[in-house]
């Protein structure tokens, strides 16, 4: 692996890892990703005013549904993760969309060091709440982009009203997720998120919150940020 130090919490890893083989299937486990995919896709594509022919990371890209997307609108995308299984599935699927990303297993952080200032996009989805060091991905996202280019995070929120619709109510009442895929302690409020990158250097842009209603079951992007959240900045 090309890695010189790894930021990421092995039972983490491997949770992902043993769900990887269903990551394309639309009914899975990973079917709210599927479903949010387009709403995250079409925001940092209007909000970049076009992906087509930027150069753009996706971290921590799992199975690569984001990857793809900004490959399919015309993107030169990297997709980097350390899980070998998602990535192998990820490779494979490319066969069948004929899309092409260039998925490497490799940390934001030595990628940093190899490609600084590279990208005109980077985009870190849903990982921050699942890894011990927040503040070394978000700074090294900020070092691989290019000067007055964009960065992208999306997360949780750490409130009561988090805690009952993430976990509660995704993993066991309405059992969106599997029981487990996240810890309370590790969701990062807001003011929290922006502290961190603006001490690496970022600038605030956009903050919009990403909802979901249990009765017809639809995805939105609207001003509640209370649970889950998307931060656009530029550096």
């Amino acid at each position: 692996m090309e890695n010189d130090g790894i930021n990421a919490d092995p039972l983490e890893l491997e949770k992902f890892s043993q769900l990887a083989h269903r990551w394309w299937d639309p009914n899975s486990e990973f079917k709210p990703l599927h479903e949010i995919n387009p709403l995250r896709l079409n925001y940092i594509n209007d909000l970049v005013e076009g992906l087509t022919g930027k150069a753009v990371l996706d971290v921590g890209c799992g199975g690569g549904i984001l990857s793809e997307g900004m490959a399919s609108m015309g993107a030169h995308v990297t997709g980097i993760d350390l899980s070998d299984k998602a990535l192998k599935v990820a490779k494979l699927h490319l066969l069948e969309s004929g899309h092409h990303v260039d998925y490497r297993k490799i940390t934001v952080e030595s990628l940093a060091k190899e490609q600084p200032q590279h990208f005109d996009v980077v985009t870190c989805m849903e990982m921050l709440e699942h890894i011990p060091d927040p503040m070394s991905i978000i700074r090294s996202c900020t070092q691989l982009t290019k000067p007055g280019g964009w960065v992208f995070f999306s997360t949780i929120n750490r409130n009561p009203k988090a805690y009952l619709f993430a976990i509660i109510g995704a993993e066991y009442v309405l059992k969106l997720l599997p029981r487990g895929t996240h810890e309370y302690s590790k969701f990062i409020k807001p003011s929290e998120l922006a502290r961190m990158a603006r001490n690496a250097g970022l600038t605030d842009e956009q903050l919009i919150g990403m909802t979901y209603n249990p009765i017809t079951k639809v995805y939105a992007l609207e001003d509640d940020t209370d649970v889950n959240y998307i931060m656009a900045y530029r550096t």
